[in-house]
């Protein structure tokens, strides 16, 4: 039967066999009812996980079936088999590299053990997702344009299991595809081929948050600030949705593909988001080879083996032929062999491991279902501190009550301050790497009882701030969450204090420092007013400089356009933006001409001003600024910057542009490929909780889609409309849609 969303008011769709009086009151007490409001966000109601579960997979197909079809093949690696060893997947990865990552991590024992430790009602969750999904599939209200693919087949549960565990290791193993491939390949030299992409998290996943409790919200109980920066395509691209079980649960914001539950959003009484935090969720190991026996490695002089786990891979070969190769993942006690040319490599003597923290981490999807189930900060403390789920990110909440939350509680490796001294690798450290001795059995991870995983921090040696003031994070470390109570004294695996901070936590704290009440309204202007926060700190001596005469004609053409900018990531802003972008890249790697560099004991001013007197500064910032000038395309930045042709506002984030938007180059343009994604901002109030936002890169990745770009027009607009939760909201909404399906 063909299920086509028709443009009538209500639909309802019966599938099976002739009911009567008892099974058709069966059938209503299983039915699953989804409502479609403005913008194309689905308010799944169901009466049983598995009818949720079916409402959210049915739903997420309408939109985005191919999308969730391409990560699926990725994540059995699989995807030379169908596109051959050229291309990447969505996260940049080469297939090949891809393909031996995911298949290893994501082989059948890991994946019965994951599908194993899940509680009986995910379980229905994750089976009516399947099933839910796979209707849409038989039976779409468009052909699908992947409907010829090979690899566009339906789902089944281990392909969610595989997802999750994909997303999982996104803070580490996946960072070093590309490593864990070199290092199954005959050895390479240095300095050729492969290069890491460890940084690729903190540059593409970012986020900021602001919590304020009652005591400096103003016309608010409290306030929630959820800005996250994802990527606007592949494996990590939000979806927005309303989730309801009468009696049990009503939750509305944002999940991530094949995720049945919401991973950032609001409930009535209670607000939450996350960024990504700074804490290490791997460590590398050098391991000291056995000269006298090949591929084993000593241990306090003790020989042991690796053991080879074979990964075969299908190519697809250029002609059409398949061929299966096989790779050797080398695994240690300490993890799986990676070799990254130039900076980790293999040698007679020695080799390297990673151990990521999160491949045991099967308590992630009971995690946030119980975060969405909390109805108040000190529930969501107790649901996190007791499940420890959360992989690789910070939680800020606000609540009902006007109490706010911040809690790096993630899966983070344990090590003690010995251990730490006498392990850590000054090399590694000065790169911003975890690295530990692997010659040492007590340089393992150690246990705790109190963890709820073998070798991970236990949450009372891990950060926690609560109260009614304001709390803030913008991807650095827990420090100065809430500068009056600093939070330092802790493992430099979890969180570092006296470091420099990034330029939206420097903007975000000035702000809020020169605001006795903070308003819904003044939140929002933090993300839409688009400053570039680091133009304050070169200004005055960047004018200086550009006040000299004499400079050559390239250095006044920047200048001037400097001049003309206003100083804004917005739609309007010129060329100047480009040109001080560029430039401020080229001041910050080169650090030396800070008039006042970083000081600990004052972060949110330094590094600030340029030494106009250091030798050699006038002819580095001539070069700088005319490499900059080269650089930029002389255009507004509305014309610069796009997403399906739509004019995208922000920019970098280390600029201190709180609203970061990541473009890479195409042409003549450059297209957004990561940053703000789901916004959501909540008032508590008497009546409830009052959200606004939006998906910034709209609900479906279907180019036929009305909602492909609609949302993103607003976003490019800057408008944040109303995220309709209640009842009566929902009725009133003019584009109301429904839908009842019999699983």
């Amino acid at each position: 039967m063909a299920l086509v969303l028709s443009s009538f008011r209500y639909l309802s769709l019966a599938v099976g066999l002739s009911l009567g009086s008892l099974g058709a009151q069966a059938a209503a007490d299983s039915t699953v009812e989804i409502r479609w409001t403005g913008y194309g966000i689905p308010h799944i109601r169901a009466t049983d996980e598995r009818g949720l579960g079916y409402g959210i997979g049915y739903a997420y197909a309408r939109d985005n079936a191919c999308l969730l079809l391409e990560e699926a093949m990725t994540a059995r690696g699989e995807r030379s088999r169908y596109l051959g060893e050229a291309g990447s997947n969505s996260a940049g990865m080469p297939n090949l590299a891809s393909d031996v990552l995911f298949g290893w991590i994501n082989d059948e024992a890991a994946v019965r053990r994951f599908e194993r430790a899940q509680p009986a009602t995910l379980v229905d969750r994750l089976d009516g997702y399947v099933a839910g999904f796979n209707r849409y599939l038989h039976a779409p209200a468009i052909p699908l344009a992947c409907a010829d693919e090979p690899w566009a087949r339906p789902l089944v549960r281990a392909d969610l299991v595989r997802l999750t565990r994909r997303l999982l290791v996104e803070g580490g193993l996946a960072q070093f595809g590309e490593g864990l491939l070199a290092a199954s390949q005959p050895r390479i030299a240095a300095g050729s081929g492969i290069r890491p992409a460890p940084r690729r998290l903190r540059q593409e996943l970012g986020s900021n948050a602001i919590a304020v409790g009652s005591a400096r919200a103003a016309g608010a109980r409290s306030l929630l600030l959820a800005n996250p920066h994802f990527p606007w395509r592949g494996a990590l691209r939000f979806y927005q949705l309303h989730l309801t079980l009468p009696g049990q649960l009503d939750v509305m914001g944002a999940a991530l593909p094949g995720l049945p539950l919401v991973n950032i959003g609001f409930n009535r009484h209670l607000a939450w988001t996350h960024t990504v935090d700074t804490a290490a969720h791997f460590t590398l190991y050098r391991l000291a080879l056995d000269p006298r026996q090949p591929r084993h490695y000593l241990v306090d002089g003790q020989s042991l083996p690796l053991r080879e786990d074979v990964v075969k891979v299908v190519i697809r070969t250029a002609d059409g032929r398949l061929e299966t190769v096989e790779r050797s993942v080398w695994v240690s006690r300490f993890g799986p062999l990676i070799r990254l040319p130039g900076q980790l490599d293999e040698t007679a003597t020695q080799a390297w491991a990673l151990r990521d923290a999160n491949l045991d981490n099967s308590r992630v999807l009971a995690q946030w279902d119980a975060i969405n189930r909390a109805d108040s900060t000190v529930a969501l403390t107790r649901a996190i501190a007791t499940r420890q789920g959360i992989p690789w990110v910070n939680t800020l909440a606000a609540d009902d009550r006007g109490q706010v939350a911040y809690l790096d509680l993630s899966v983070v490796p344990y090590l003690d301050a010995t251990q730490l001294q006498a392990c850590l690798l000054p090399e590694l450290a000065a790169q911003g790497l975890p690295g530990l001795r692997g010659d040492l059995a007590s340089c393992h991870w150690r246990d705790d009882p109190d963890a709820r995983q073998p070798g991970i921090v236990p949450t009372a040696q891990q950060p926690q701030l609560s109260g009614n003031g304001v709390l803030q994070n913008s991807n650095d470390s827990a420090w100065l969450t809430d500068p009056a109570r600093p939070l330092e004294g802790f493992s430099p695996l979890v969180s570092r204090a006296g470091e420099p901070l990034g330029g939206r936590t420097r903007y975000a704290l000035s702000r809020l420092a020169g605001m006795p009440r903070v308003s819904a309204d003044e939140l929002r202007k933090l993300v839409v007013a688009n400053q570039v926060a680091s133009r304050d700190w070169v200004w005055s001596d960047l004018r200086a400089y550009c006040a000299r005469p004499a400079h050559r004609p390239a250095v006044r053409r920047a200048c001037q356009e400097l001049a003309d900018w206003d100083g804004t990531a917005n739609l309007t802003a010129g060329p100047g933006l480009q040109v001080f972008a560029g430039f401020l890249q080229r001041l910050s790697a080169d650090g030396s001409l800070w008039r006042r560099p970083f000081d600990p004991a004052d972060p949110l001013h330094t590094p600030t001003g340029i030494d106009l007197a250091r030798d050699g500064a006038d002819e580095r910032l001539g070069r700088w600024l005319t490499e900059a000038l080269a650089e930029r395309l002389p255009r507004a930045w509305g014309e610069v910057q796009l997403s399906a042709g739509v004019g995208i506002p922000g920019g970098d984030g280390h600029l201190g542009i709180y609203n970061a938007i990541q473009s890479q180059a195409q042409g003549d343009q450059r297209e957004v490929v990561s940053g703000s994604s789901y916004i959501q901002l909540v008032r508590f109030t008497a009546d409830g909780p009052q959200a606004r936002g939006l998906l910034a890169f709209s609900q479906s990745s279907d180019p036929r889609s009305p909602h492909y770009r609609d949302q993103t027009l607003l976003f490019s607009r800057q408008q944040w409309p109303v995220l309709p939760f209640t009842e009566r909201q929902i009725q009133a909404d003019p584009q109301l849609q429904r839908l009842r399906l019999i699983p």
